[in-house]
């Protein structure tokens, strides 16, 4: 029988390694970062053109490489880092598997120019699909040049995996952010399509937040500092109020390696919890060092996962780390009392509590019961209980004789006798009106409509409703009915983060359709001529930024297309929030539309719409 096993060609097996390592421009560009950190640079610059798919450069004054290092650093499992074993578990650079670069040339052609500092001559070197195409001496600036152009040209299977411009982006510049959040000292800039996206300063890494996440959060973080003997935590949290829809600003560095640790972030959650909605998630950017002996990096391909020796340690150190901080910068949770101004005013409060008062206060029975012994089961009977028995007494009156003897006769929408039973107070004047029809719909606490029906009567959460309305509203929009738009009088200029740029122009066709007049303006920023005609004018760069938050917010579920999370995220967004008064005329048209929709039963994300209560049940309740 013929043999049937055979070793791979150098450039498939590189193309296969390649697939774990470079699954996008994204991948690339962190490995080329880290690499140039690694170097000892203190300016890196990043160079994209069409979103890495045609070019992704990075270029670093560092140390530089000799003509065989350059040449080395293209072999696979080519590394400086690591001569034995032992070496493994005291890593404290970022790059050391040796598998970056004979990854990248193995997908791409690339373009390395180098030279070692204190050298005249430097090296260039050429490779296409693994293969050296050109290497001879060059004139260069000391340190490293290194550019990887069209992406994939040699596996098309693989490019047409790759996502739009906007999205691949997006991922880029999330790379970029993650490198840069992590070495403050060292000054970064990217440039996308001959246009600077950042300039990162050198600084403290409170001025690298900043400059990254944006200047409102300058007086909304809190320093968060510990040392022990096993390792070191510090970085900034966000105060409760930063806290948003979305994971987005959330950063763990593990000796100054970007990590993702649910188990970590479950330990500032915590440390977090009941000030905060459950809902939400809080800014943190926080750096552990510990000895590398204690984790172990190399149990994923692009280290971005990592495992402790002492899990349980390293959760009950964070959370109590960042409490600390919360609890030593007094962020804590207030009770926030809306007080009327005037009641500042009264004598009780702005005139002092005169001796004479004191004493008139420590002799009154009310006093006494709270200062004596066992005052809990006291009950003084000398004290003036004649009010309850008289409210005792309306409550056993008759319609005639009670409260209704009181005021003007007229028919209760309850029924006879309800009114009997409840001081005039408690009803609510629209139920008392004869001229208003039953029908009429009624709001309670500002967050549901309650309307009268056949069978007895229902219960509509009015955000929810709404939200039910407007998800299809969209829909309809989507498929062949465009939104009408409300052109600004004054048009708005709205800034946005890179990210968030990247995030708009990705959606930008579909806003448009939906009502959103949004125009590119450059440098991350959009001018704002038109919204949709149901968003109050003067309200239209919050409406865009919720927009983000809740787009961000939604994308984690994986199940929904992008389609589908931007309708989801308007009808959320855009949505009556429970607190506001509606009129009459306003709940009615709630519950008009909320039944003239396919699915009135429930809004987009599943949550009931209405509850009814039938009148048969109600009477059971009531015996």
């Amino acid at each position: 029988m013929a043999d049937i096993i055979n070793l791979l060609p150098d450039n498939i097996a590189n193309q296969i390694a390649a697939g774990e390592v470079i699954q996008r421009p994204a991948s690339a560009v962190k490995e080329l970062l880290e690499n140039a950190v690694d170097a000892g640079a203190s300016e890196i610059q990043l160079i994209i053109k069409d979103a890495g798919k045609e070019l992704v450069q990075v270029i670093d004054n560092g140390k530089g490489m000799s003509e065989t290092d350059a040449r080395m650093s293209f072999e696979r499992h080519a590394t400086s880092k690591i001569k034995t074993i032992e070496d493994l578990f005291h890593i404290r650079t970022m790059g050391f598997r040796g598998e970056a670069l004979a990854s990248i040339a193995a997908v791409s052609q690339v373009e390395l120019k180098t030279r070692l500092r204190g050298t005249d001559l430097g090296s260039y070197i050429e490779i296409d699909n693994s293969a050296i195409r050109k290497q001879e001496p060059c004139q260069t600036a000391e340190g490293t040049s290194i550019a990887m152009k069209n992406l994939f040209f040699n596996v098309p299977a693989r490019r047409n995996f790759l996502k739009s411009n906007a999205a691949e982006m997006r991922h880029i510049v999330d790379e970029f952010i993650r490198v840069s959040m992590a070495y403050p000292q060292v000054q970064f800039t990217l440039t996308n399509n001959t246009q600077q996206l950042f300039y990162l300063e050198k600084g403290s890494l409170k001025q690298r937040i900043i400059a990254i996440l944006g200047q409102h959060y300058n007086a909304r973080l809190v320093s968060v500092k510990e040392t022990t003997d096993y390792m070191d935590v510090n970085g900034f949290v966000g105060k409760p109020e930063t806290a948003k829809k979305t994971r987005g600003d959330q950063f763990f560095f593990v000796n100054n390696r970007f990590i993702k640790s649910p188990y970590l972030n479950h330990a500032i959650m915590n440390a977090f919890a009941e000030m905060i909605p459950a809902d939400s998630y809080p800014l943190y950017v926080l750096f552990i060092d510990l000895d590398p002996e204690h984790i172990d990096i190399n149990v994923h391909p692009t280290k971005q996962e990592i495992k402790f020796d002492d899990d349980k340690l390293m959760y009950a150190f964070v959370q109590s780390a960042v409490k600390h901080a919360l609890a030593q910068f007094s962020i804590t949770p207030t009770l926030d009392f809306e007080l009327d101004p005037g009641i500042q005013h009264l004598d009780a409060v702005s005139k002092p509590f005169t001796e004479q008062q004191q004493a008139q206060s420590a002799n009154s029975s009310l006093y006494k019961t709270f200062t004596q012994a066992n005052q809990a089961h006291v009950i003084d009977n000398n004290s003036n209980l004649k009010h309850w028995k008289d409210l005792y007494d309306i409550g056993k009156s008759t319609p005639d004789t009670g409260i209704r003897a009181t005021r003007e006769e007229q028919p209760s929408a309850f029924g006879a006798g309800f009114e009997s039973r409840f001081s005039a107070s408690v009803i609510d004047e629209r139920w008392q009106d004869t001229t208003i029809d039953h029908k009429v719909p009624v709001q309670v606490h500002l967050q549901y409509i309650l309307s009268q029906i056949k069978s007895g009567f229902i219960l509509i959460d009015q955000q929810s409703a709404h939200e039910r309305i407007l998800y299809e509203r969209y829909q309809r929009a989507l498929l062949d009915s465009p939104v009408p738009v409300q052109q600004s009088l004054f048009p708005q200029t709205l800034p946005l983060l890179p990210a968030d740029a990247a995030l708009i122009s990705e959606m930008l066709p579909d806003l448009q359709v939906l009502g959103y007049d949004l125009e590119p303006f450059g440098n991350n920023t959009f001018v704002v001529r038109g919204t949709p005609a149901d968003i109050q004018t003067g309200n239209e760069q919050a409406s865009i930024e919720g927009l983000l938050e809740q787009f961000k917010h939604f994308s984690n579920d994986l199940k929904v297309n992008r389609r589908e999370q931007l309708v989801r995220s308007m009808a959320h967004n855009n949505s009556i929030p429970a607190g506001k008064s509606l009129s009459t005329r306003e709940m009615q048209n709630i519950i008009d539309e909320l039944f003239a929709c396919a699915m009135p039963t429930s809004s987009p994300g599943g949550k009931y719409t209405y509850i009814s209560f039938k009148l048969s049940d109600i009477a059971k309740m009531f015996g």
